[in-house]
This record gives C-alpha cells, structure tokens and sequence, in this order.
C-alpha cells in the first residue's frame, strides 16, 4: 500500500492565491460599482474633464483651489444635488434632453450653461509625444439645440477682423479673448447681459430674466429692469448661459482675467449659497445608470456590503485554519455493537431472566463512581460502597445512601421495581460525577 502523497501546495501558497484572488475580484466589483470601467473624459471634447485649449479642467481645478467643493457628475441621479450645476452639452446634442434637464434642475438649484463653439481633434493621433487630452482647434461650429430657448438667437462672428485683439468687460473685471475671429454670442429679449464685447456691445454671457435674481441684477451693471413683483416666478433659480467658450475654457485661462471672471460668475450665481459646484458629464456621453452593485458601495447600504465581506472573510478564515481533511468526530457505539446489544436485550427479554441483570448494573455503576472519585483499588466491595455514601453524604445528605439504592436494584424482580431502582442509581451518579 502506497502513502498518500503531500499536497504540492503549502497552507500559505494557498491563503496567499485565496486572499489575492478575493481582493482582485472585490476591485473589479469596485470598479463596475463606481463606474470606472468606462473611458477617460481627457479625451478632447468641451468638457471638465478636457485638458486641451477646449476643455475646462483649469476652471474646476482654479474653483476647488479657491475653497468650492467641485465634483464631476456621471449620473442623472446626482444632477439633483444641490448647489450649482454646470452643463457643458456638445454641438450635437438634443434639445429636448437639454431642456428636460434644465427644467427640472431649476427648482432645485442654479444652473451655468457653456455652449461650445471649436471643433477640435486630439495631437495625439498626430503627434505621440504630446500629452493627453491636447487637441488642434480645427474650426467652428454653432450649437443647434433645437426646441431648447428658440427666442434666443447665437451668431458666430468675427470681432475684430484682421488679427486685431478683441476684448470684453463685465462683473467689475475684463481681458481679451483669444481668438477675435470666431466669436460667439447670444440675443433675445429675456437676455440679460453679463459679459458683453467692448467694441461692439453683444452679449457674450447673460442669464434668462424670468425671475428675481438680486445677486444677477446688480452684476448685470444697469442692463437688467427691475422685476414686476406680479409676473416673476420665486421659485425659479437663475439660468446663466456663456455663449462664448473661451472665457471659461482652457485657453481662456491662459489670461488672469478669465480667472477672475469665473469665480465672480460662480459667485454671483449662488448668491450667497453653499460653496457648492457640479459639472455634468452626462451631456458628454459619461453618464452611468444607477444598478445594484452601485448602490452597494454607496451609503447607506455601504454598511451592509462591508458586514458581508467580513463575514465571508471570518469563514474564509475558519476554512483555513481546518485546512485539509476535516477531522469526523468518532461514533459513541462502534458499528455493529448496535445491533449486538439490541439483540443481547432481547435475548434477556425472551429468556424472563431480566432480574438478573440487576446486580451486574449496580456493580457497574460502584466501579465507575469508585473511578470517578479515585478510590483506591484495594478496596472491596462493601468498602467501595461505604465510601462512595460519605463523598455523596458530603455532597447532598438528603438523598439515599448509594449503598441502599445498589441493594434496592439487586433485590428488585419486577421490570417496574428494576426500572425504577435503575434511575435512582443513575440519579445519584449523576449527583456525584457533575
């Protein structure tokens, strides 16, 4: 017969692959909860996450510098926090979506609107040395978001044509812009201008006079009426729309100025409210939807997937400590005794001769006592007996001497009489034996 052959892992090679493996596959759940699988926004378009000339990760960066509490927002669910929310919508995208948004964001909080202007293509597939997220400024394209603010017009002009610098003024601050060739900006009659072109007066940025926004008001420098007390709406928050990009965007950052302009336009707009600011991704095509393994690592059911990890965790652990075969606990009667005692039982049983097992029984019960309570073995019988009555004396003086029950069992005849007499010895070894 040959011996079983060792395990060709060890106990620690073991924990080791269990415990990798484990905190692998939890970072993938991790990674699918938080939405991390997706792509990565520096990926050239308009938007927070964009780190070339049309991207605004300056703006966000600058704004969490200055103390406001910024976070990038991928899901439909989050756009409901409040504080102010920024949208940054490509050229393509659609009104109505545009507008299901806005509306409903505008009972809960302000919203800052960026409309985009460049088409742009990453350096990257032209230039590998470049950094990501760097793109070339290709051309132009105006936003057409149809069913979304129709009475308000854009127009996409030069400035200052023949490489002069235009410039701009508004909210006590103004600079230059970075390109007077392509400049976009906004008309209609529920403008109200914030941010306006110094030579020609049009509106690079305004809000939406819909409602009485002090704060707006008097950063609008005169341009904004006085609100008619019968026809504002209270509960609706202000909507700031920043025609040209280049004010907020990377490029425009170049220039301190531009700096200047965002926190007093972010500042203006919350008018006093928390420090709070939000960009959307959604509009740029990163928004995620809300799933259960995502509820999972967000409060409050955080707590619950942490509880069940250190449960699996304490099992793991258990299973390891009895690693190898488990030990099986050994049978009280050994197979076959069963059955032999069984039919020894019956045997005395058929045969009438029960009354003799009275005596043996008793004389089991004294060795096991005599055992239990170390009696030296020299002692005979009766002396065991006389023994095992003073320790039980000792212990209980109330009950029967033992010597008296293993009598009573001895004499007995009748299966009663034998039963009974039975557990009263056993009732008295148990006295002695707990």
């Amino acid at each position: 017969m040959s011996a079983r052959p060792d395990s060709p892992f060890s106990p620690r090679t073991v924990l080791g692959l269990v415990v990798v493996g484990g905190l692998a596959f939890l970072a993938f759940l991790w990674l699918i909860g938080a939405g991390l699988t997706g792509g990565n926004p520096n990926d050239g378009q308009a938007s927070v996450g964009g780190k070339g000339l049309n991207g605004y990760a300056a703006m966000a960066d600058y704004l969490e510098r200055r103390g406001y509490a910024v976070s990038r927002v991928q899901s439909l669910a989050s756009l409901k926090q409040p504080g102010l929310l920024i949208l940054t919508p490509p050229a393509d995208a659609e009104g109505k979506d545009l507008a299901e948004v806005v509306t409903r964001r505008r009972l809960i909080g302000p919203t800052l609107i960026i409309l985009p202007k460049w088409q742009a293509m990453q350096v990257g597939q032209l230039n590998p040395a470049a950094k990501p997220g760097w793109v070339t400024l290709d051309g132009v394209q105006m936003p057409n978001w149809t069913e979304f603010y129709d009475d308000i017009s854009l127009d996409l002009k030069p400035m200052r044509a023949g490489g002069k610098v235009a410039s701009w003024r508004g909210l006590g601050t103004g600079g230059d812009l970075p390109s007077s060739e392509n400049v976009l900006s906004g008309a209609g009659d529920a403008l109200v201008p914030l941010v306006v072109g110094t030579e020609d007066g049009r509106v690079l940025a305004g809000y939406i006079d819909d409602g009485d926004y002090p704060a707006l008001r008097e950063a609008a420098e005169g341009y904004a009426p006085e609100p008619d007390p019968d026809t504002v709406d209270d509960t609706l928050y202000p909507l700031v729309m920043v025609f040209e990009p280049d004010l907020l965007s990377n490029q425009g950052f170049a220039d301190a100025p531009n700096a200047v302009l965002a926190e007093a336009l972010v500042r203006e707009v919350l008018d006093g409210g928390d420090k709070i600011v939000a960009f959307d991704l959604t509009l740029n095509g990163y928004g995620r939807s809300q799933n259960l393994l995502t509820l999972a690592f967000t409060p409050p059911f955080l707590a619950a997937t942490l509880c069940l990890l250190l449960a699996v965790l304490v099992i793991g652990w258990r299973a390891f400590h009895r690693f190898g075969p488990p030990l099986l606990a050994g049978r009280g009667i050994a197979f076959g005794k069963r059955a032999l005692v069984a039919n020894a039982a019956a045997l005395v049983r058929r045969t009438r001769r029960l009354h003799l097992i009275g005596a043996p029984y008793a004389d089991a019960a004294r060795d096991r006592l005599a055992r239990a309570l170390a009696l030296p073995h020299r002692l005979d019988g009766p002396a065991t007996e006389a023994a095992i009555d003073r320790a039980l004396a000792a212990r209980a003086p109330d009950l029967m001497p033992f010597s008296a029950a293993a009598a009573a069992l001895r004499a007995a005849r009748r299966p009663a009489d034998l039963l009974r007499a039975a557990q009263t010895l056993h009732s008295l070894e148990r006295t002695l034996t707990r």
